[in-house]
């Protein structure tokens, strides 16, 4: 009797290395398979997003080829197309690797649906060190503030073990029918906004190539030059562990046996498994929490005064605030998918408390303009700038724009890299046009308002008016 194919459902798990998933079907005759989904509730992708996954998947394909096996492409509710594809191939089993948010409870109702129609189903990890479940407080809670999860997490965190990938696959004696990628139109087209997406390469090998490079080059020194955004300095693999191209036991794993191979950077190992412990702390909290992208997870935020500023939300997202730090950071964002993180911060806080509008605006602008869009990591960072979020900073910790300018990108170079408007300003006082007298902004070429605008508002203001904002709001006891 034939032996039945088994189905590996691949997400955001797209690469064939330490994937449970995958490994754990070699030697059935398997049937990969991607979902473009379209759930009635579920958040649709990004710009960004779709521009990388398209990309993604090809690397995928070719990598599936290269082992005679064909990736499967569908789109439309999961609940729905995973059984008719299931019926199509004649499969008797299916594996995926788990999701964390919304899709966890889908997930779980999807095991039962299979099982219950005689196909039996299994999940695995994929993308964490450790699952949620695995870690809680003494009192059997989820953790909320991220020194004791990251101090309990070490404890039982040790060196992960990573799966190469099988290289021997048997493919199925008959295909199910696919779409062509080329037709879900992933891709921008009228107008092509994605020229400056060439820096990323995305696919399990480019997620390699960015790793070994990074621990060739910027390992040594991580822990103090990550912050400067005009230097290379950050890992930039989160995009590539968003979509599953490589995941963290990779990255803990080699950091580790270059650190211990070099006898030095121990500090350097220790801050960059603390970022992927930060990762590992957001999906933790989205687990405890699906409508992190919606809800403050601190209540007293929902009676926040929130502004309706649309023209300052535009200028914020086009990079025409009149603060060049912050422009630097939403310029770099439109023009490659992918803002350094310290701006990130900057940019976050000056839309929360200067403008004084709702993140949320901010985390939806991002989840459509990044290339590492997170259900996790992008709605937790905005909660933790906003003070409404799990360990978040305080909310009257005010950004000003202009010092943290002057502190982190201290010449000027990340500024005039994507400010090129002001270029010719000299040293620190890039941060602040406006303080040039008429002589000098003569002598850079600078007509404020036309050239590049006054700031929008004034920071010494508009951090009283949120200190006001939050005073405001009801403390634990007083009710909403």
């Amino acid at each position: 009797m034939t032996q039945r194919p088994v189905i590996v459902w691949f997400r955001q798990d797209l690469r064939l290395a330490d994937n449970p998933a995958f490994s754990a079907c070699a030697g059935a005759a398997v049937v990969p398979l991607f979902i473009l989904s379209q759930a009635p509730d579920r958040r649709p992708l990004g710009a960004a997003s779709r521009w990388w996954l398209e990309k993604s998947l090809a690397a995928l394909e070719a990598a599936l080829a290269a082992r005679g096996l064909r990736l499967i492409l569908r789109r439309g509710d999961p609940s729905v197309i995973l059984p008719e594809v299931a019926a199509e191939a004649g499969a008797g089993a299916v594996a995926w690797n788990r999701l964390y948010g919304a899709d966890a409870a889908r997930d779980a109702a999807l095991v039962a649906a299979l099982r219950q129609g005689g196909v039996a189903a299994q999940t695995y990890n994929a993308s964490l060190l450790i699952e949620p479940w695995g870690l809680r407080t003494g009192g059997g809670r989820p953790y909320q503030v991220f020194t004791p999860f990251w101090r309990a997490a070490r404890a039982v965190i040790d060196a992960p073990e990573v799966a190469a990938s099988p290289q021997a696959m048997t493919a199925p004696l008959q295909w199910p029918r696919s779409d062509l990628l080329a037709d879900w139109g992933l891709h921008p087209r009228t107008p092509d906004w994605s020229q400056g997406f060439d820096i990323w390469t995305p696919g399990e090998s480019g997620a390699q190539a960015r790793l070994a490079q990074f621990l060739d080059e910027g390992l040594q020194g991580y822990a103090d030059r990550r912050d400067a955004p005009h230097l290379d300095a950050t890992t930039r693999l989160s995009p590539h562990l968003h979509w599953g191209e490589i995941g963290p036991r990779q990255v803990w794993t080699a950091a580790q046996s270059a650190v211990h191979a070099a006898q030095s950077g121990e500090r350097q190992l220790d801050k960059l498994q603390a970022e992927l412990g930060w990762r590992e702390f957001n999906h933790h909290l989205l687990f405890a929490r699906p409508d992190l992208a919606s809800r403050n997870i601190r209540p007293a935020f929902d009676a926040m005064a929130w502004r309706q500023a649309p023209r300052e939300l535009e200028a914020w997202k086009r990079g025409l605030t009149g603060y060049p730090i912050v422009d630097a950071g939403m310029r770099q964002l439109w023009a490659t998918g992918w803002m350094h993180n310290r701006v990130r911060l900057i940019a976050g806080s000056f839309l929360i408390k200067d403008l004084l509008i709702d993140w949320r605006e901010g985390e939806q602008w991002f989840w459509d303009t990044l290339v590492d869009a997170d259900e996790a990591n992008n709605p937790a960072n905005w909660q933790w700038v906003a003070g409404s979020g799990a360990d978040a900073a305080p909310f009257f910790r005010i950004f000003n724009p202009v010092t943290q300018g002057e502190r982190f990108d201290p010449q000027g170079a990340y500024v005039r890299r994507w400010v090129p408007e002001l270029a010719a300003v000299p040293g620190a006082a890039v941060h602040r046009p406006w303080t040039l007298s008429p002589i000098e902004l003569h002598a850079t070429g600078i007509v404020l308002g036309e050239t590049y605008p006054a700031p929008i508002v004034d920071h010494a203001f508009a951090r009283l008016r949120a200190l006001a904002a939050f005073k405001a709001l009801p403390r634990p006891g007083q009710g909403a």
